[in-house]
């Protein structure tokens, strides 16, 4: 089987050293195999992404020595497909309205003698509107009180087997319920990060999925998923984080340098992928 990978960053900024690791690791696993290597624009965030950056992105790729195969996917093309994804999910009772503001779910964490973390090191939410009843629910969403989708874990899980995947050719458990019932369908946009990649990684044939270390627990949360809908499951490779020189990742947030900054200051591409750590 031809290994496909694909590199999917969001246009909300410029690219830093850490996506052009990312994007050549992607990038030489599938062109050293004779695979494809896809290139996805993540852009379902209307309010913080930007079309300049997402130009910015093809040609950064571009000058950093990288091609990628077929037309570029825009997820933002793609809402229908996440909606009809969640309706199945709701078609067979996985899925409940939370209505909780971020305060409210802060205000009750902090009320509990002791609050379970998530992956992200955020307290779990804990099941709040999961108990409402019917009419409750119906009430609310009829009243125009915004309100997010939650996949309702405990039963998802009692449909599916034991979760496992494959992380550079070994098998590695999974444990989804870690999440615990965690957001499908955000209040802002259609669909959430992690069912909208997984949806796309089936949608386009994905192989093998290289991403950050820092996204390796929500392989349990995605199998999760591919196993609810029947998509494929494809292979794992996590690499380590570039990191700066206090040992945190480097992020936008954080004013990273861009690959554009470092083009500016006269480093050429083969400079710049050996700083990300990808020489020649």
């Amino acid at each position: 089987m031809s290994i496909v990978t694909r590199f999917a960053p969001s246009p909300t900024g410029h690219l830093h050293l850490g996506h052009a690791h990312a994007a050549l690791f992607a990038w030489r696993r599938a062109r050293a195999a004779g695979g494809r290597f896809l290139l996805r624009i993540e852009d379902i965030d209307a309010t913080r992404c930007r079309p300049a950056f997402r130009e910015a992105i093809l040609e950064d790729l571009a000058w950093l020595g990288l091609d990628w195969d077929g037309e570029v996917r825009l997820q933002s093309a793609h809402l229908a497909e996440y909606r009809a994804a969640l309706a199945r999910l709701d078609a067979r009772g996985l899925l409940y309205p939370c209505f909780c503001t971020r305060a409210e779910i802060r205000r009750e964490v902090a009320g509990a003698a002791e609050a379970p973390q998530d992956p992200d090191g955020a307290s779990r939410y804990p099941g709040t509107c999961r108990l409402l009843n019917g009419d409750e629910r119906a009430s609310r969403v009829a009243s125009g009180v915004p309100y997010a989708l939650r996949l309702d874990m405990a039963k998802a899980l009692r449909l599916v087997p034991p979760l496992s995947c494959e992380e550079e050719g070994v098998r590695v458990a999974c444990d989804p319920a870690i999440f615990g019932d965690v957001v499908l369908g955000r209040k802002d946009t259609p669909a959430s990060y992690h069912l909208c990649v997984t949806h796309d990684d089936a949608a386009q044939g994905v192989t093998l999925v290289t991403r950050g270390e820092d996204l390796k627990l929500a392989t349990g949360l995605h199998r999760l998923l591919q196993a609810l809908f029947g998509w494929p499951e494809p292979a794992y490779a996590h690499h380590p984080l570039l990191r700066n020189e206090l040992g945190r990742r480097l992020a936008k947030r954080d004013g990273a340098m861009s690959l554009r900054n470092l083009r500016a200051a006269g480093h050429s591409p083969a400079a710049v992928r050996a700083m990300a750590g990808m020489p020649d």
